[in-house]
């Protein structure tokens, strides 16, 4: 291995669990304004002496600041590194992070806060290597988990050599060590149901039932599932709400249904199988969420080639369903990986947990990675 990926990976993961401790303690439920701040507040206090840091405006309104720390350089090459500070997880059901085994488990640890504790660390080995650069960025987002509105931030940093996210890691079956080159194409469809309510029991039949319309509905999208045909589309139900009395016909209600697929052109299949009208009640679908898919396999080819040199072992590319801002920075900066966390699991659950050993097997593949792209 390469001593300055080995001597830093083992001082990144030195510092990680307590830097993790303190960011996970801070609750951060997407759209929460004062908790991104003080996530941002915390990074900012982990990022190098010498990086310049400006807040900038929210790709989603009413959020907090995005966050981005940028290190100066007399090199050439420019690197951004990306990460998001929010959670899914609400303030009611949060954990801090507590050691269990060999793992640390709490809220948000995975998704993605021990990848922006890599990312800081990351950061602070380059300070010391400004001759290789003339810029390295890294952005902290605070709406990833839970955005509708188009991100903001690609034009800000187009053109840029390479960007490295630092989701959750994993490894190959074969047990080498992976990062993501490419991912599906993210959709969220909501469908609206306009019925008529009237008394459930007087006047059963006056009521144009939208909750059976909307029954209809999810079954049509799910009708769609198909995760093995040529685009791998999944089309899942996941949120359904209609009706206020137990005593009334419901009259309106709304599906949210989350799909995934290579390309987002599959998702218009899923929009014309929601049917005009069930039993009197209209049914109006409309795509709230898009974002694009993401394939950089042939552009980092030789990326994690000498990514792999420098680890003294195999990196290997690898592919992932869920979404993630890596996916949108792909057009403008094509030498994207993702997929450079921790590894762990539970995401988005209240047993979500990092492997502690991995801190520093991961901080080596992300080093590895930047000290690469870098040389290119």
């Amino acid at each position: 291995m390469d001593e300055w990926v080995a001597r830093c990976s083992q001082e990144i993961a030195r510092r990680a669990p307590r830097e993790l401790e303190a960011l996970v303690a801070v609750s951060s439920p997407s759209g929460d304004r004062h908790g991104a701040e003080e996530c941002a507040s915390v990074c900012a206090a982990l990022t190098p002496d010498d990086a310049d840091l400006e807040h900038v405006p929210c790709s989603s309104p009413d959020h907090a600041d995005d966050l981005i720390a940028r290190l100066r350089g007399s090199g050439s090459g420019r690197l951004l590194l990306l990460g998001h500070l929010d959670t899914v997880v609400a303030h009611g059901a949060h954990r801090a992070l507590a050691r269990e085994g060999d793992k640390l488990v709490g809220s948000g640890s995975v998704d993605m806060k021990g990848g922006v504790v890599l990312s800081l660390g990351v950061l602070r080995a380059l300070a010391a290597r400004p001759q290789d650069y003339a810029e390295t960025a890294l952005l902290l987002v605070c709406d990833e988990e839970w955005r509708t509105a188009p991100f903001g931030h690609v034009e800000r940093f187009a053109g840029f050599d390479a960007c490295l996210c630092f989701e959750g890691g994993a490894r190959t079956p074969e047990g080498v060590e992976g990062v993501v080159v490419r991912r599906k194409a993210a959709g969220t469809l909501r469908v609206r149901a306009q019925g008529r309510a009237s008394h459930s029991g007087s006047a059963p039949d006056r009521g144009r039932n939208a909750l059976l319309a909307l029954a209809a509905a999810a079954q049509a999208v799910a009708g769609c599932h198909d995760p093995s045909g040529a685009d791998h589309l999944t089309a899942v139900p996941t949120v359904l709400h209609s009706g206020d009395a137990f005593n009334v016909v419901p009259g309106d209600g709304e599906l949210v249904s989350d799909m995934r697929a290579d390309t987002s052109e599959a998702f218009s299949r899923v929009t014309a199988a929601i049917p005009d009208e069930i039993g009197g009640a209209t049914l109006h679908p409309e795509m709230i969420r898009l974002w694009p898919g993401m394939d950089s396999t042939e552009a980092t080819v030789g990326l994690l080639a000498g990514a792999s040199a420098a680890l003294g072992q195999p990196v290997a590319a690898m592919r992932r369903g869920g979404a993630s801002d890596a996916s949108h920075f792909a057009s403008a900066i094509p030498v994207t990986v993702d997929g450079l966390g921790p590894r762990g699991g539970a995401a988005h659950n209240p047993e979500e947990y990092i492997v502690e050993a991995s801190l520093a097997t991961r901080a080596a593949v992300a080093l590895a990675l930047a000290q690469a792209a870098l040389s290119r």
